[in-house]
């Protein structure tokens, strides 16, 4: 769900002007999403959205598109290539498709999860080394959302 209101607001920001979340938030109301504002508000923050001026001092959201398409990019890679994780305390263990591990870790370091110390890769396995053991749970959930 989440995978497809992003991906909406990104087609919804190059499609029309959106001055405000609040307006964000009726148009994906509109398009069938149940969202709140606080929703939106976190999506940007994720999608990295930033307003630009399109004339009489009017700004509206949008992407940068070397940002847009990495993200999009990363995102396709770390689906493509992840195949499983797993937990030892406060590391984190991710399975890769062979040759893919390289390519998943700078997928998973895009989203720059600030209870990541830094990760590891080899060819079809990722460990991170993560803060503590509840917070290498909120990163498995964090990348579930993401699948």
């Amino acid at each position: 769900m989440k995978r497809e209101r992003q991906s909406k607001i990104l087609e919804i920001i190059e499609a029309r002007d959106i001055e405000t979340q609040d307006e964000l938030v009726d148009v994906l109301k509109a398009e069938g999403f149940n969202v709140t504002q606080a929703t939106v508000s976190r999506d940007i923050n994720e999608l990295r959205l930033g307003k630009l001026s399109y004339g009489k001092g009017r700004k509206r959201f949008a992407a940068q598109a070397s940002d847009a398409h990495l993200a999009s990019k990363y995102l396709r890679v770390l689906r493509d290539g992840f195949i499983s994780m797993d937990m030892a305390q406060n590391i984190l263990v991710v399975k890769t498709v062979s040759g893919m591990a390289m390519a998943v870790a700078a997928s998973l370091d895009s989203l720059h999860m600030k209870e990541v110390v830094g990760s590891i890769a080899g060819d079809d396995t990722i460990m991170m080394a993560i803060r503590t053991t509840e917070e290498t749970k909120k990163v498995m959930d964090r990348i579930r959302e993401f699948l």
